[in-house]
């Protein structure tokens, strides 16, 4: 019987060196080989997934969190950021003196300041996610967030999610009452660590999203198996028939998880591929 698998990308299916591990695009290749099917779940837009992600070969993803689902290039679901939405967040954080992006399937748009504003914070980003002092020292935003857009449109309506550095934990909590509407996480890398916080729709998560496709695809929640590593994966690790977490994961999703594979950098994906029998 085939599964349809999802996949959480960052610190999932990709390292914390924003590498694929090789053993990863083996699993997922020869499991498709084999005639599951196998998504992407993420909280990336479109136009973060870098080419090689395409190049291992999926059926389609989910992105923004669960705002958006595609199969096979078919678009099954988009919902956006209404644009008055879209433009009272540009203007509470400008007003508030934030620094952010826009998150769009068509880039990802900087404010004025992002670069300058988020280079030590994603250099702390990045050592959270493994990489030493030495090797971040000369990072820039470009080095860690693909399809960053500066100089564009921030009035805009085709976003997905808003994200924006934290200069407080009290940031995430406002940003939360000011727009009660809608769906306000942060995130951070390794240990979710809150250096960034977002806004995005609410009522939407990673578990609806998977619900929309197996409609689509007139297929069972019983052939399912989802992986992650955080806490923004639980619902989805708890719809499917079986959640995998992997080791690196935190403290709740390990708790919850049907299963715990090992960390993303010691073949994790590639051993709970084989243990499943994806890879038979």
């Amino acid at each position: 019987m085939s599964k349809i698998i999802f996949l959480d990308v960052d610190g999932t299916l990709v390292d914390y060196h924003n590498r694929i591990p090789q053993s990863a695009i083996e699993a997922i290749q020869q499991a498709r080989q084999n005639g599951h099917l196998v998504y992407v779940c993420t909280g990336r837009s479109r136009a973060e997934m870098q080419p090689e992600l395409w190049d291992i070969g999926l059926d389609g993803m989910i992105g923004g969190n669960g705002s958006y689902v595609e199969h096979q290039e078919e678009v099954v679901m988009h919902q956006l950021i209404s644009e008055e939405d879209s433009k009272a967040i540009v203007d509470w954080l400008q007003g508030r003196g934030l620094e952010f992006y826009l998150e769009s399937n068509n880039g990802l748009f900087a404010s004025e300041n992002f670069r300058e504003r988020a280079r030590e914070t994603l250099k702390i980003y990045s050592m959270s996610k493994g990489k030493t002092a030495e090797e971040v020292a000369h990072q820039e935003v470009e080095d860690v967030m693909h399809g960053m857009v500066f100089g564009g449109q921030l009035y805009r309506n085709d976003l997905n999610k808003v994200s924006f550095v934290l200069d407080s934990y009290q940031d995430h909590l406002d940003s939360k009452a000011a727009f009660p509407h809608l769906k306000a996480n942060t995130w951070g890398g390794r240990g979710e660590t809150a250096l960034f916080g977002d806004l995005g729709v609410a009522n939407i998560d990673k578990a609806r999203a998977v619900e929309v496709l197996l409609e689509h695809l007139g297929a069972s929640q019983a052939d399912t198996i989802a992986f992650g590593d955080a806490k923004i994966d639980i619902p989805m690790l708890e719809y499917c028939a079986i959640g995998v977490s992997m080791g690196n994961g935190g403290p709740e999703i390990l708790a919850m998880a049907d299963m715990v594979t090992d960390d993303v950098e010691e073949d994790g994906l590639y051993n709970a591929f084989e243990k499943l029998g994806l890879l038979d």
